[in-house]
C-alpha cells in the first residue's frame, strides 16, 4: 500500500512561490536564499498560551488542548480550543485562539489595533516578560479565568538556528532588520533574534505589521543586519 508524502508547511510552499516569482522576473534571489534555510515569514495574528489550570478552568478539569494545526516550529500548534477575551468596559474579541502546549504562565498576545479595540493600553514585550503588565477575563465553555497581568504586544522577532545565527553574524538578544519588497515594501527596524538548536529559521510580525507591507506569499523578503 502506498503511504502519501508529507503535505509541506504553508510556510515552506509560500517560500518556494517566492523563488518562482524571482525567478520568473529575472531577478536574483535575495541573500537569504543562500542561507542554511529558507527564510520563512509568518503573520501571528492574536492568540493566548495558558497553563495547565487555566485550560482546567475554562474548559473542565483533565481537559487537554487538541491540535488543530501545527505551527512552523517543531511541537507547536494552534489548539482547536478558543476563548473569549473580555477588555476593559466589557468589550471582547470571541474565539481567540490558544496555542500549545500548555506553558508555565499566561499571557494574550494582541496588536496594537486589538487593543485599541479593546480598551486596554498594552506594552511592548518579550514573550514571557509579562512584569506590570495589564490583566483580562477570560471566558471558556466551562468558567472564567482571571488573568492578573499578561496582555502584551509581543516584540517582533526572528527564530533562528546556530547556523543561521552564524550566518547572519548575530547572537541571541541581537537585531536584525526585514526587509520587505512588493508595492507596500517596507524595513521593519529591531527584529529581535532568539537562537536555539531546535529552531527553524523564522520571522513572526503581528498583524498590523503585516497588513501595513500586504504580505502576501509571492512578497520578496530578507533579513540584513
Amino acid at each position: 500500500m502506498a503511504v502519501a508524502a508529507p503535505v509541506p508547511h504553508r510556510a515552506v510552499i509560500e517560500h518556494l512561490v517566492r523563488q518562482a516569482v524571482y525567478s520568473r522576473l529575472g531577478k536574483r534571489l535575495p541573500r537569504t536564499a543562500t542561507a542554511p534555510n529558507p527564510l520563512v515569514v509568518n503573520i501571528s495574528a492574536r492568540h493566548c498560551h495558558l497553563t495547565e489550570a487555566a485550560v482546567e478552568q475554562l474548559f473542565g478539569k483533565g481537559h487537554q488542548l487538541t491540535v488543530h494545526k501545527w505551527l512552523y516550529q517543531e511541537g507547536q500548534f494552534a489548539a482547536k480550543e478558543t476563548v473569549t477575551l473580555i477588555g476593559p468596559r466589557s468589550r471582547v474579541i470571541s474565539n481567540l485562539r490558544i496555542l500549545g502546549p500548555c506553558r508555565s504562565l499566561n499571557q494574550v498576545e494582541l496588536s496594537y489595533t486589538d487593543a485599541i479595540a479593546l480598551g486596554f493600553e498594552i506594552p511592548l514585550r518579550l514573550s514571557g516578560n509579562i512584569a506590570g503588565t495589564p490583566g483580562a477575563m477570560l471566558m471558556g465553555p466551562s468558567g472564567f479565568f482571571q488573568m492578573s497581568q499578561g496582555v502584551i504586544r509581543a516584540l517582533r522577532h526572528v527564530h533562528l538556528s546556530p547556523a543561521d545565527a552564524e550566518f547572519y553574524g548575530v547572537r541571541n538578544g541581537d537585531a536584525l532588520k526585514l526587509k520587505i519588497g512588493g508595492d507596500c515594501g517596507i524595513t521593519l527596524d529591531r527584529m529581535l533574534c532568539r537562537v536555539d538548536p531546535g529552531f527553524k529559521l523564522e520571522v513572526h510580525i503581528d498583524t498590523d505589521e503585516g497588513n501595513a507591507c500586504n504580505l502576501q506569499p509571492g512578497t520578496p523578503v530578507e533579513l540584513l543586519k
